[in-house]
């Protein structure tokens, strides 16, 4: 199975081949690097930025004004906070002219813990996103799904902005992409490109699929009737792990994964917390005006008598930043331990 890394990349590569993608373009996103995280190795329309991601947005924001569909990345989540006023441009464009000036870009890029990247390589971004309206939001957590969304947000005529849990990009998925060897060695000679000298190297991609996934719907991934835990991204495998370990202790939770932070499934967590009573919202952003809050809040208001238990949030702690050494990373931000803890509890309140 492809990993997240690649399927962003066959992603990418339909984008360019059928949906009207031209330019790929950010910091070390062309050859020979293809990014970072090698999220763009091969795509014939990927090409290098200077390092400045306002000039990246506004190049993006450009583009997509005269009708083309851009993807560009931002190196790393922690470098886009001063592009924030072009992201705010970006969102309301369509609205202020009254859907006469679509903006079709997208903008992806890698957020969250994972690889010790401390201070400046270890934020989240979706609560800040989730603040700057006219924009959607999507945030896989496994490689199927960020195929998927790719395309999807390629499609849209809103800006989108593509999540990529760090953590995850090197992981496997275990549900195949439309069109994708079923031996992964295969799709690696495929795709990846070898070590050394590249001048000469081609992809040889495989004939993928759309599976036409929609923006605003939510995945229910485990059935359960005790608790709802919803959650996206990083900490989505992680809550799976603990429902199925929980399920052992008598405890049947319901795993929601949400895949999109806007526009989101209300219809699907509605109906899963009116059926079993509790819920928790689980991510890693930090917990001060984390858009977790937001879910709760609605589910406060809108399902508060089927209640019959405080709805919780369990989130990364209330610090500037996250710790470089392993131990301060890992008290930073939920753990597999601290998840099946908490469910516990909440599962045993009344």
């Amino acid at each position: 199975m492809a990993t997240m890394a690649q399927a962003i990349r066959l992603a990418l590569h339909y984008g360019e081949e059928y949906l009207g993608v031209k330019d790929v373009f950010g910091e070390d996103v062309g050859p020979p690097l293809g990014g970072v995280f090698t999220c763009t190795q091969g795509i014939k329309t990927a090409w290098n930025s200077p390092l400045d991601e306002r000039g990246i947005i506004g190049c993006a924001l450009g583009l997509a004004l005269v009708g083309q569909k851009p993807v560009a990345e931002i190196q790393f989540c922690d470098y886009i906070f001063n592009t924030i006023d072009l992201l705010k441009y970006a969102g309301s464009t369509l609205w202020r002219s009254n859907g006469q000036w679509p903006v079709a870009m997208v903008i992806m890029t890698p957020v969250g813990s994972g690889i010790h990247g401390a201070v400046y390589h270890s934020h989240s971004f979706e609560s800040v996103m989730s603040h700057i309206q006219g924009w959607k939001i999507v945030m896989p957590s496994n490689a199927y799904d960020a195929y998927g969304l790719m395309l999807a947000a390629i499609k849209d005529p809103n800006p989108v902005m593509v999540l990529m849990p760090k953590a995850l990009l090197r992981s496997q998925g275990e549900e195949k992409i439309p069109g994708e060897p079923a031996d992964a060695k295969e799709l690696s000679k495929m795709i990846d490109a070898p070590l050394g000298d590249r001048s000469q190297w081609r992809p040889k991609w495989p004939n993928l699929k759309d599976p036409n996934l929609e923006i605003g719907k939510a995945k229910l991934c485990l059935e359960g009737e005790h608790l709802s835990v919803i959650s996206y991204g990083r900490t989505l495998p992680l809550c799976l792990q603990a429902a199925q370990e929980l399920s052992s202790d008598g405890i049947s939770c319901e795993v929601i994964d949400l895949r999109t932070i806007y526009p989101y499934d209300q219809e699907m967590i509605f109906a899963s917390v009116q059926k079993t009573g509790r819920v928790i919202v689980v991510n890693e952003d930090t917990e001060v005006t984390n858009f977790g809050e937001h879910i709760l809040r609605r589910i406060t208001e809108d399902c508060f008598y089927h209640l019959q238990a405080p709805p919780t949030l369990l989130a990364g702690a209330n610090i500037p930043g996250v710790g470089l050494a392993e131990n301060l990373e890992q008290a930073s931000i939920p753990q597999l331990e601290t998840i099946i803890e908490t469910l516990k509890a909440v599962a045993r309140t009344s």
